[in-house]
C-alpha cells in the first residue's frame, strides 16, 4: 500500500547532510515493509539485518569500526555492500545497543554508507537504557499508522482525494454525492483505523469481524510488549493506563484523570507508565496550553492533558465498538463518538507533524486543538456531527482574535464569519 513517508525517505537518501536514519514508530505501523520496499526500489541492493531474529549479528558489533562491521556483515549475508548503492537496514535495533552506538562511527567515518535503523520499542530503549546513544550523529523520522488520505488510496479512492484537496483550498462545497461518499468512508475508518495489516484485510475481505480479530491481535501484542520491555513494577500500571485511555474518551470531559484509573490515583504513581506508552508510540498526550503565545511549547501545562491512542481503529476495538454503532446514529453512543472524533483529528494532525494543544478558559470554555499554521496560531474545534454551535470557540475568538478559525464537523466545506468549515474526512489537508 502507498505510504506518504516514502517521499521523506527519498529526501533523506538525496540529502547532502544525510546521517544514519532512525525510523521510529509503534509496532505494526509498517516500518519494516516500507523500508524494504524503499531499498528495493531506490538501491542496487539491500542488506537486511534483524537483531531479534538473527541473534548472531550482535557478535559483529564488539569492534565498532565501520569497516570491520561491514566486512563481517557482507560475508555473513553473502552480499557486496557498496557506498551509496547499498541500503543497510538494522531492524529491531533496540535488541543490540552496540549497533545503536555504532551509528555514531558510521556518521563520522563512513557516512557514504546508507543506514536506516528501526525498532518497535526503540523509543523505550533509547530513553531508558542506552548511555552511549549517538546524540547529534543520527536523523530521526517518525512513522504513524495510515492516515485517512492513505486509507483512501488503499480503498481505490484517489479521485476523491483530488476533489477533497481542491475544495479545501477553495472553500467550495464538495459535490453532495462525493461528500456523502467521503463521510461514509470516514465512518469506516473510525472502525478500521490505519494499521496497515488491518487495512489490507479490510480491502481484501470487507469483513468487519476479521478486522476486529486483526485489531485484537495487535492490542494483545502491545500488552505483551508491556510485559517484556518494562520494569516489573510498572507492568500492571502500564496496562491499567492503556486500558483506561479509551474509557476516559467516553466521558464528557476528556481530560485524563488519574483518579479514574483507580480511587486515589496520583500522577506520580502512573508517570512511568505514561512515559512508557508515549515512548513506545502507542499513545500520546495533548497538553493544555496556558497562554496563547509563541512558542506554544513554552506555555503548556505539564499537569493537564488529554490522552489519545495512536490508532483510532484500535481505540474502537479496545471498547468493543460495533460497526453499526458508528455507521448509524445511536444517541447512546454520542459521548464516545465525540471522543473518538477527537482521537481521529489528533492523529491526523500528528501525522502531518503539527504540534497541537488544547485550551480552556476560566469559564470552562474549551477549544479542542490549538496549533500553528504558518505564522498564525489557529484554534480548531471538532464536532462529531453537523451541530456546529459553539460558545467555546466564540469565546476564544473574542478573546484572542485569531487570523481565522477551523471548525471540523460533518458539514461541507465553506468559509463564513472568518471560520473555515472542514469536513471530518478532510483533516489530512490541514498542514
Amino acid at each position: 500500500m502507498e505510504r506518504k513517508i516514502y517521499e521523506e525517505l527519498v529526501e533523506w537518501k538525496n540529502s547532502s547532510s544525510r546521517k544514519p536514519l532512525i525510523l521510529q514508530g509503534a509496532r505494526q505501523v509498517g516500518k519494516t515493509y516500507i523500508v524494504n520496499l524503499f531499498g528495493s526500489n531506490e538501491y542496487a541492493n539491500t542488506v537486511y539485518c534483524n537483531f531479534e531474529q538473527e541473534k548472531d549479528l550482535r557478535d559483529f558489533f564488539v569492534d565498532l569500526r565501520p569497516q570491520s562491521i561491514l566486512s563481517k556483515l557482507s560475508n555473513y549475508k553473502r552480499k557486496e555492500i557498496l557506498p551509496i548503492h547499498t541500503l543497510i537496514i538494522f531492524d529491531e535495533i533496540q535488541a543490540c545497543p552496540e549497533a545503536i552506538t555504532s551509528l555514531k562511527y558510521f556518521c563520522e567515518d563512513a557516512n557514504e554508507y546508507h543506514i536506516i535503523a528501526l525498532g518497535s520499542l526503540l523509543g523505550v530503549s533509547v530513553n531508558r537504557g542506552i548511555s552511549s546513544f549517538p546524540v547529534g550523529k543520527v536523523q530521526f523520522l517518525n512513522m504513524y499508522p495510515m492516515d485517512f488520505e492513505e486509507f483512501l488510496l488503499a480503498t481505490n479512492n484517489k479521485f476523491l482525494i483530488g476533489q477533497i484537496k481542491e475544495c479545501y483550498e477553495t472553500n467550495a462545497a464538495l459535490a453532495r454525492p462525493f461528500h456523502e461518499q467521503a463521510l461514509e468512508l470516514y465512518k469506516k475508518y473510525l472502525y478500521v483505523g490505519g494499521m496497515p495489516d488491518v487495512v489490507d484485510e479490510f480491502v481484501k475481505t470487507n469483513n468487519y469481524d476479521i478486522v476486529k480479530v486483526k485489531q485484537n491481535d495487535i492490542l494483545n501484542a502491545y500488552f505483551d510488549d508491556m510485559g517484556k520491555y518494562n520494569k516489573q513494577s510498572e507492568i500492571p500500571k502500564t496496562r491499567m493506563v492503556y486500558k483506561n485511555i479509551s474509557t476516559q474518551l467516553a466521558k464528557e470531559n476528556h481530560k485524563f484523570k488519574f483518579s479514574d484509573i483507580k480511587s486515589g490515583g496520583r500522577s506520580s504513581e502512573f508517570a512511568g507508565a505514561i512515559e512508557w506508552l508515549c515512548l513506545a508510540g502507542i499513545a500520546s498526550q495533548l497538553y493544555r496550553i496556558e497562554q496563547i503565545k509563541l512558542p506554544l511549547e513554552a506555555y503548556k501545562s505539564l499537569t493537564d492533558f488529554k490522552f489519545y491512542m495512536n490508532d483510532v481503529g484500535l481505540c474502537s476495538a479496545s471498547q468493543n465498538v460495533l460497526i453499526d454503532d458508528i455507521l448509524f446514529e445511536n444517541t447512546s453512543f454520542n459521548d464516545f463518538k465525540g471522543g473518538l472524533a477527537e482521537n481521529y483529528v489528533y492523529n491526523q494532525l500528528k501525522s502531518n507533524h503539527l504540534d497541537s494543544f488544547y485550551w480552556r478558559s476560566k469559564n470552562q470554555a474549551e477549544v479542542d486543538f490549538i496549533t500553528r499554521l504558518g505564522k498564525d496560531i489557529i484554534p480548531i474545534e471538532t464536532k462529531s456531527n453537523d451541530n456546529t454551535r459553539s460558545k467555546s470557540l466564540n469565546e476564544y475568538i473574542q478573546k484572542f482574535n485569531p487570523a481565522y478559525s477551523i471548525r471540523i464537523s460533518s458539514k461541507n466545506f465553506g468559509f463564513e464569519n472568518n471560520i473555515k468549515s472542514v469536513p471530518l474526512y478532510a483533516v489530512f489537508c490541514i498542514k
